[in-house]
């Protein structure tokens, strides 16, 4: 027979279970409630995508589909002008021009994004972005039927400036257009596109699509798709509230924004946070621009924050294992034909560990995310060193490095990729922001630059032992983040500013800078 506590037991088990039933319901009972107050709010999250991140993801992994047929046309409209064909550095040289050419359009169009989005505000600078892919898209459809090449080389240097101002202009949008509840999964829906991006431009670049010979300027011309498609829909949206507020002044047009896309209802919270950003008086924030970022004491650790998730993004290994992937997997005894396919498998791990982290991040917070995704990660790339050193002795080796592989993916996705336009947008305020994207987006061109680069000499001198540097990158990223970075969720710009000045390494770098500047000024007075 069954005891009386016995059956007491079972029975508060059984309340308890209820209990957790009732409130996971309510639960979603209020996040699809919730979906619909927001209903503008997310449709402009998926408008700022499509025409954003997801063009910058494209190009970086369309490009390598069209090559062989890329560089057969320049061979070919150089032989019809000239009767001879091109020889094979030359032909190497234009191929790698073209690739290059986009690094440096970025770096450009990330160099002018701070200053207008200052002056003309986040919606006019995307929309005349716009303008400008849809002209290159143009360009690029011509150049094979004009026989033109360099038109080729032109297409790729608009698309990098486009993606440079895409790239901060998307980034800073999402999270200023959303209220402190979904302030995380608006900026993580960021990197959620951006893999999107890259998947999408597998998917188009396979044979059986896009990826023939006829079809490659088609390719090339995808994003003007997505972005007149963001050119029609735009328009229907407003500008950030906190550019209306902080830099143009306009709290009544702030209120506006606000009720279209959060719905009808009292924002007086939100309007009150966003004051306190703003000088006294009510007036214009004084905009700071890059240089004065760097001499501004008060902001050196949100600074030196903002160059480790930088560095710890491009140096994380992630684009070489990408590259690597292919010759893994032929190592694992995979066909030829069947790579491009699991590649487009790799892509999609990342694609849905990005979507995980949009719901997960609001849950965890940043912090966490960032440092053990940190951690997962080097410890996944100290074990795919050592299977890909084994796999030719040990040939099961080889699956097994496939599975890291897809793994370590799928860590990138829900930790780094998703939070680091997090912690970039909440740990500076308004008046930094534009400055502190500028930067950040320029080093983050570079270290694409870097990597593109360094990464064949590395693999070529250490083979698989090359993870171990970003191994190493990612232990030291994860020890910084662990120390040094406070959880920014649910928290106003103007709270995490004063959480930073209270933080010992913001007190130690104030000291430091303070005494470099006595030292500067004393050398400087002989």
């Amino acid at each position: 027979m069954v005891s009386v506590a016995q059956q007491n037991e079972n029975q508060l088990t059984f309340l308890t279970q209820s209990s957790l039933v009732k409130r996971n319901y309510r639960m979603m009972q209020g996040f699809f409630s919730n979906l619909g107050h927001y209903q503008k709010f997310f449709q402009m999250i998926f408008v700022l995508g499509i025409g954003g991140n997801l063009i910058v993801g494209y190009q970086i992994s369309v490009i390598n589909y069209p090559s062989v047929y890329i560089k057969r046309f320049m061979n070919e409209s150089w032989l019809e002008r000239t009767g001879a064909p091109l020889n094979e550095k030359m032909l190497i040289f234009l191929w790698s021009f073209a690739v290059s050419v986009y690094g440096v359009g970025g770096l450009l169009g990330c160099l002018c994004s701070g200053f207008l989005t200052v002056k003309y505000g986040k919606k006019k600078c995307q929309l005349s972005t716009d303008l400008l892919v849809i002209l290159t898209t143009i360009v690029m459809i011509c150049s094979k039927r004009a026989k033109c090449f360099e038109m080729v080389l032109l297409g790729r240097f608009g698309y990098g400036i486009s993606s440079g101002l895409c790239q901060a202009i998307h980034c800073q949008y999402a999270g200023e257009i959303s209220p402190k509840k979904w302030r995380g999964l608006a900026n993580a829906t960021s990197g959620f596109f951006w893999s999107l991006g890259k998947c999408w431009g597998q998917i188009l670049g396979l044979r059986e699509l896009l990826g023939t010979d006829s079809s490659w300027p088609l390719l090339l011309a995808f994003p003007g798709v997505a972005a007149f498609l963001q050119l029609l829909l735009l328009p229907f949206f407003p500008e950030s509230p906190s550019y209306l507020l902080i830099q143009e002044g306009d709290e009544e047009g702030c209120l506006k924004a606000m009720h279209q896309l959060w719905g009808q209802g009292d924002h007086k919270e939100e309007l009150e946070e966003l004051k306190k950003e703003m000088v006294p008086g009510g007036q214009r924030s004084k905009v700071l621009w890059p240089g004065e970022l760097f001499h501004d004491a008060s902001l050196r650790q949100q600074l030196s924050i903002l160059v480790a998730v930088i560095v710890t993004v491009q140096f994380c290994g992630i684009n070489a294992v990408y590259f690597y992937a292919f010759e893994v997997l032929q190592n694992a005894g995979l066909e030829e034909r069947l790579i491009p396919y699991i590649a487009l498998g790799i892509g999609f791990s990342e694609l849905f560990s990005s979507f995980i982290c949009i719901f997960t991040i609001e849950q965890y917070g940043r912090r966490p995310l960032l440092w053990k995704g940190c951690g997962s990660m080097a410890l996944v790339l100290f074990f795919l060193t050592g299977t890909l050193s084994l796999q030719k002795s040990l040939p099961w080796m080889s699956l097994c490095s496939v599975i890291l592989i897809f793994l370590l993916v799928i860590l990138f996705g829900v930790g780094p990729n998703g939070a680091t336009f997090s912690i970039m947008m909440e740990i500076f305020s308004q008046s930094a922001r534009a400055a502190a994207f500028t930067i950040g987006g320029c080093l983050n061109w570079a270290g694409l630059f870097v990597i593109g680069i360094a990464f064949p000499f590395a693999e070529e001198s250490l083979g698989p032992f090359c993870f171990l540097l970003f191994a190493t990158v990612l232990s030291g990223s994860g020890i910084f983040f662990y120390l040094f970075l406070p959880e920014t969720k649910g928290k106003s710009a103007v709270e995490i500013t004063e959480e930073f000045s209270r933080s010992s390494l913001g007190k130690k770098l104030a000291v430091l800078g303070k005494n470099f500047s006595e030292d500067h000024s004393v050398y400087s007075s002989f």
